[in-house]
């Protein structure tokens, strides 16, 4: 894994942590009681983004260092992942 693949792997892990965790401890206007005239009751009224970006950045940088332990440890090689191509082979 070169530095740009290590990059864009922490990104997209980044970005899919971030969606996994914006639905959680999210109360909408409508359970609030505070409907912001314009928005719809079902947006969230307190989204704490900060709280969540945070999360998202720990949880991506956990799953990024233990990809790069596998990639760049050699757990599992190219020529693993040849080998298993052949199991199904008919």
């Amino acid at each position: 894994m070169n530095l740009t693949g290590g990059i864009v792997l922490y990104a997209v892990l980044w970005f899919l942590a971030l969606f996994l965790l914006l639905p959680f401890g999210v109360r909408s206007q409508a359970d609030e009681g505070e409907v912001v005239p314009g928005t719809h009751a079902g947006a969230p009224a307190h989204p704490v983004l900060r709280r969540k970006m945070i999360w998202a950045t720990l949880l991506a940088a956990a799953i990024w260092a233990f990809c790069a332990w596998i990639i760049l440890g050699g757990v599992i090689t190219r020529a693993d992942i040849e080998a298993w191509s052949g199991i199904y082979a008919p």
